[in-house]
């Protein structure tokens, strides 16, 4: 029997910071419960950027439940999921909202009626990438609804990002510090909230501390080649709970060799792998 593969694009679903959550949904239409994957884009990150469509048909295709989605300020809009109109929003942006996020798009999964007999809600998976990597590791922890977690190429330590000594003070004194957007060579804005918002809530925002909680199967997929985010990091991240299990790529990017946009029908090889290895452990590991 045929089954065809459903692609619902940029579902609203409301957040608790009044901008609009974009999702998108992917899977086998087949009136059986699926695995839940939900995957969480990094910094200056978006649901549709380069390979992340055919990852999610990927996952589909091996029957399992893809869930992408925008965090709520990160600098897209309805009208323009893809780039940066927001900038405002992308400026107003920190840990705590992609959590809340997160969490809506957790609490959606669970509540909204049309795709409960598609899903398998004891079986949800979090994947995130880069500093999606950090939220969903803090989630999982915090989080018993969620049976085990994927990182590619996820950041070990947000404090370590910010900047120390004069320029922060500079940042605090001007409110506001910009970084260019290489492709789009937009100045982004990040208001000096964004490092109220972390130290206020420095506790709850510390990985390590998360990761060395987690009581659920944890995937850890890094480049060698990653100069974005070191794999130190990924050792580290490792280190603090020897449960988990760690995949190194050897020649690896940051982003797996993909690229925005993407204008092929395929992945590249280490996207390809990454994306492999993550389906086995989703359908073979147990909460």
């Amino acid at each position: 029997m045929f089954y065809r593969m459903e692609k619902i694009k940029n579902i609203i679903i409301q957040s608790q910071h009044q901008k609009p959550i974009l999702t998108d949904t992917f899977y086998t239409q087949n009136r059986r419960a699926k695995p839940v994957v939900i995957f969480a884009h990094g910094f200056k990150g978006y649901k549709d950027w380069g390979c992340w469509n055919l990852v999610a048909e990927a996952f589909a295709r091996q029957n399992l439940f893809f869930v992408k989605f925008n965090f709520s300020h990160n600098g897209g809009t309805k009208e323009q999921p893809i780039d940066f109109p927001d900038l405002e929003a992308f400026g107003n942006n920190n840990f705590s909202k992609e959590l809340d996020d997160l969490q809506s798009v957790i609490d959606w999964v669970f509540t909204e009626k049309s795709i409960q007999n598609e899903i398998d809600i004891s079986n949800i998976t979090l994947i995130g990438h880069s500093r999606g990597g950090g939220i969903v590791a803090l989630k999982a922890s915090a989080d018993n609804r969620i049976s085990k977690i994927i990182t590619w190429a996820g950041v070990s330590d947000f404090e370590a990002r910010f900047p120390k000594g004069e320029a922060l003070e500079l940042w605090r004194n001007q409110g506001v510090s910009y970084i260019e957007n290489s492709r789009t060579k937009q100045q982004m804005p990040l208001y000096y909230q964004f490092y109220e918002n972390f130290k206020h809530h420095k506790k709850q925002l510390h990985i390590q501390s998360a990761v060395h909680n987690l009581k659920v199967p944890y995937l850890i997929l890094h480049g060698t080649n990653d100069t974005t985010v070191l794999f130190e990091e990924a050792k580290s991240l490792q280190s603090w709970n020897p449960k988990c299990k760690l995949q190194l790529l050897e020649g690896a990017n940051h982003t797996f060799g993909a690229t925005h946009p993407w204008k092929e029908t395929y992945m590249p090889e280490h996207l390809q792998s990454i994306t492999d290895k993550s389906i086995v452990f989703v359908n073979n590991q147990n909460k």
